[in-house]
């Protein structure tokens, strides 16, 4: 599994819209409406490190409203919670 935690700037105006429509994109898990330097923090999880241009570029970034996004890729995720069990159900 891979992990991408997405910085998103977004139109001020539109950010429950904007954060809506990204939530409903497949590969996107969780988005956060957030305070500081941006609006939103999405995260992204794919099967393969390649799935992410489809993903991010190829889809949140053309979202209307989205202005901007920054991408992390974690190299690995510290948690007490077992994250690929509860992302490989029905796969």
């Amino acid at each position: 599994m891979v992990t991408a935690i997405v910085l998103i700037k977004a139109d001020v105006n539109r950010i429950p819209e904007v954060a809506e429509a990204i939530a409903d994109l497949e590969g996107v898990s969780e988005v956060y409406s957030v305070t500081g330097g941006v609006d939103l923090i999405a995260l992204v999880r794919v099967r393969q490190h390649e799935e992410l241009a489809q993903v991010i570029p190829g889809r949140v970034n053309k979202v209307p409203g989205v202005l901007s996004s920054d991408t992390h890729i974690a190299f690995h995720a510290y948690s007490h919670h077992d994250l690929e069990s509860a992302f490989s159900l029905g796969m």
